[in-house]
């Protein structure tokens, strides 16, 4: 199949662009792809951290794909300059990772354009349907990106459930997210402690952008009354996105000066096992969600993820097997949690729990799935 995929590649950071590439890899062992990027991804007023854009580039070799920049998120001409380029591929189909409404009426031109020239079917693989920050256009906009799409990859059943809201009778296929597997191998954890200037006892990471739907206040809430019972302590890494003065006047409020570590930066790709191996465990207390990729990459890397239940994240994170599940909400239930990890030796069982559940997140179901909705000869009858 010929096949053209949109969205964020190289040079542009985070977990969008590597999960793209990663794809995008798998998918060309067999079949012919062209990678369409952003020449501008949001404006620079829009964005809420320091960069879009990789500033260590011998960090980023593992998630590099070549891509052609083409696509301007707020200007319509060169939306119809991305049409134009995927009508002269002629594909067969047209992938798009779709997570948020503020590009909705990019992709939802460039699909109906696309629609216009060609026979190519279009394909939206969502994170979410409607964010979890929400606007008073999100339906709207939604509704108008997935308007011209044919098929739907959706990674948790909560997306699912919201496509089927704005879309009944749309044609999906649900598939976990796959695990990444780029960011290479655990470390021995003293080594990874001595690297990044840890102390020795209890560390919990926190790890990715900062945003308020994640619950790290609700983490900070629970920090105190786990600390008079174990000296635990909590490593924050990831560039804020939202709220910096206030999350640090709240360690600052709950006297956990010392018992915080903020690396409030974007961590770069070589270095995500650093962190992830220095650490017992991973925490997700999120307030919202639909999956989340941290989950995935703590798996990959061997680590055990205490989280709250909220949309997908305990279908991936198996309580008691690879992780521990709380209600969301409830400071005193995520310390108790963070407690019996400690107290019952949980770390190296639900590792082991981690390293036989991970064999299943592999990247063939989803590109079998993304192939099946774009008419692959053989492939399942939508």
């Amino acid at each position: 199949m010929k096949i053209v995929y949109i969205g964020t590649c190289y040079p542009m950071r985070g977990g969008l662009a590597h999960f793209n590439a990663i794809l995008s890899r798998a998918l060309e062992r067999e079949h012919q792809v062209t990678f369409l990027s952003f020449t501008r991804q949001y404006p620079d007023l829009l964005f809420p951290g320091k960069t879009q854009y990789v500033t260590d580039e011998e960090s980023c070799a593992a998630v590099r794909y070549p891509a052609e920049p083409v696509l301007d998120s707020i200007s319509p001409p060169s939306w119809w300059r991305t049409a134009r380029r995927v009508a002269a591929i002629d594909p067969d189909v047209v992938i798009y990772k779709y997570w948020m409404p503020f590009f909705a009426p990019a992709f939802g031109t460039v699909s109906r354009l696309i629609k216009r020239r060609t026979r190519a079917r279009i394909v939206f693989i969502c994170d979410n349907i409607i964010p979890h920050e929400r606007r008073p256009l999100d339906v709207a906009l939604t509704r108008y990106a997935i308007g011209p799409v044919d098929g739907f990859v959706t990674m948790s059943e909560r997306v699912r459930d919201d496509l089927l809201k704005l879309k009944p009778g749309a044609n999906w296929r649900l598939v976990e997210h796959p695990i990444y597997n780029v960011f290479g191998d655990r470390m021995d954890k003293t080594e990874a402690r001595r690297r990044l200037n840890l102390g020795d006892g209890p560390w919990l990471l926190f790890f990715g952008y900062i945003r308020e739907y994640k619950g790290l206040d609700l983490m900070l809430r629970a920090l105190p009354a786990i600390r008079r019972r174990l000296p635990v302590r909590l490593f924050v890494a990831g560039e804020f996105y939202a709220r910096e003065r206030e999350y640090r006047a709240l360690v600052a409020d709950l006297g956990l000066v010392d018992a915080v570590r903020f690396d409030a930066d974007y961590i770069p790709e070589d270095r995500v096992a650093l962190y992830f191996s220095a650490c017992d465990a991973a925490v997700l207390p999120y307030h919202s969600a639909t999956q989340s990729g941290i989950v995935q990459i703590a798996y990959q890397l061997d680590s055990p993820v205490i989280c709250t239940d909220v949309g997908g994240l305990a279908a991936a994170v198996l309580d008691g097997e690879t992780g521990l599940v709380v209600p969301p909400g409830d400071p005193e239930a995520l310390g108790d949690a963070v407690v019996r990890f400690y107290q019952q030796g949980l770390e190296e069982k639900l590792r082991e729990g981690v390293r036989r559940e991970k064999v299943k997140y592999s990247w063939e179901p989803l590109m079998r799935a993304v192939l099946e909705l774009g008419g692959q000869p053989g492939g399942a009858t939508p």
